[in-house]
């Protein structure tokens, strides 16, 4: 038997952030935040990468991954941010990203949002990649959107 060589491709390697790389991944979330704060969906699905994977679950506890496409992503963006009754939403978060290389990142998020008179605590993951320079998010994982459902009724 021969022995085969194990090689690792170096951009798989331990990839140390810089202190410039965390602040512009913070930038991002700031923006998007901003957007979201303002319902401009439109603007939201312009920094994602489509098709998105959102991995969920439902209230019966049931998990799922499924692909979205912009207009299912804006469509439910637009009924969620749309129930604040006219308020601003106001987010605070705590970020916890461990980048894979320079240009991938998975984030951890422990979040409060509070909106028309409401605060939800939040805790999702976000895997972001770079592209053209730009960061843009691909894959959503949080509890609960299995109870959107596509029409905006639950499923």
């Amino acid at each position: 038997m021969t022995e085969q060589q194990f090689a690792v491709p170096e951009a798989g390697a331990v990839f140390t952030p810089t202190d410039e790389d965390r602040r512009a991944l913070d930038a991002w979330f700031a923006r998007y935040e901003a957007l979201s704060a303002r319902a401009d969906v439109e603007a939201m699905a312009d920094m994602a990468v489509f098709p998105l994977n959102v991995i969920t679950d439902d209230a019966a506890g049931n998990g799922s991954a499924e692909q979205w496409d912009r207009e299912r992503f804006t469509a439910t963006m637009s009924r969620v941010l749309g129930g604040a009754g006219g308020e601003e939403p106001r987010f605070e978060s705590v970020r916890t990203p461990r980048f894979l290389t320079s240009s991938l990142v998975v984030v951890l998020t422990e979040g409060v949002v509070t909106a028309g008179g409401h605060t939800q605590t939040l805790r999702y993951a976000d895997v972001l990649l770079k592209r053209n320079g730009e960061w843009a998010f691909q894959t959503m994982i949080q509890g609960g959107w299995g109870d959107t459902g596509q029409d905006g009724g639950a499923s």
